[in-house]
């Protein structure tokens, strides 16, 4: 069976709304919301098809647009590549040229609408920043906190409270407080044992390479409107993580870094084939800075994750 290469894109308005279709009942997945694309004809371009679609089905000129995550999925008809854009700069007003209706829908809120399969990672996708702050080793209780706060308030969406070297319960109250500086403004990623899940219901959990191959055969812990992301360092881990249901993965390290100087780097082609078997998002971290966001998309990644690199000065 032919893979059939369908581009889609997550249009963001000024608001950073994203604009969602409902299929027609006769379509395929009829009934069910989507993002607005279509098939990529023979010779065409991913961002000619992207252009054509959206100016055929929404009445507007793409005048901006980047790669975000591209996915293979197999349904029991059909098998599909979507290759999916953010579109940052168009021109027109959208409308329903076909007659389907239309949505505009505050990212947070994309997982109460009812999607096709294939494009539950878009979905993730979507509400995922491009930057993930990872808290740095050996720190102090106070500077912690303090540096989570300057980071959220500068503009940070998503924190891993990472502290490999405070004991348990220490590590559990620092958290409650991260918790708080986090709300409403970032969300907050814990590490630890899978028994604290029930302590935190507000947070994600970011498993390590130990858990992944512990846990995987289990299956996820914990329903799909909470984040699950892990650590990964190569193919097996990154299956580890597909067969655990996650909805994001860190994967390390594309470069030389401080925190880890023995760590052998993937480099960027290696990590572009590894983002490419998955279908899921991918942070880039070690080495990788803010200047790295277009290279990292580029390579596929949803963005770049860092400890030293983005945690503010305090």
């Amino acid at each position: 069976m032919q893979r059939i290469h369908v581009v889609a894109a997550v249009i963001r308005g000024g608001d950073g709304r994203v604009l969602i279709a409902r299929r027609a009942d006769s379509q395929h997945q009829g009934g069910l919301w989507e993002f607005p694309g279509g098939k990529v004809e023979a010779g065409e371009s991913v961002e000619a098809a992207l252009a054509r679609e959206l100016r055929e089905e929404l009445g507007i000129e793409v005048s901006g647009s980047r790669p975000l995550i591209k996915i293979s999925h197999d349904y029991p008809d059909k098998q599909i590549l979507l290759d999916v854009r953010e579109v940052d700069a168009f021109s027109g007003e959208p409308h329903g040229a076909e007659g389907q209706p239309l949505e505009w829908v505050a990212p947070r809120d994309l997982h109460q609408y009812e999607f096709p399969a294939a494009n539950k990672p878009i979905v993730a996708a979507a509400r995922l920043p491009d930057q993930y702050l990872i808290t740095p080793d050996g720190l102090e209780v106070p500077p912690m906190l303090r540096g989570i706060q300057k980071a959220v308030a500068n503009g940070i969406k998503l924190v891993q409270l990472r502290a490999p070297d405070m004991y348990d319960p220490k590590y559990r109250d620092v958290a409650v407080d991260a918790a708080g500086l986090c709300a409403g403004k970032a969300q907050l990623m814990l590490k630890g044992p899978l028994e604290w899940l029930g302590d935190f219901p507000s947070a994600g959990w970011h498993l390590t390479a130990a858990q992944l191959r512990k846990y995987a055969a289990k299956g996820r812990p914990f329903p799909e409107h909470r984040w699950l992301a892990a650590s990964c360092h190569n193919a097996e881990e990154l299956a580890l993580a597909a067969q655990m249901g996650v909805d994001f993965v860190t994967l390390s390290p594309v470069q030389a870094t401080q925190t880890h100087p023995d760590a052998l780097p993937l480099g960027w082609e290696q990590a572009a084939a590894l983002i490419d078997s998955v279908s899921f998002p991918v942070f880039l971290l070690g080495g990788v800075s803010a200047a790295d966001r277009e290279r990292a998309w580029q390579a596929g990644a949803q963005g770049v994750a860092g400890i030293r690199a983005f945690w503010p000065e305090l």
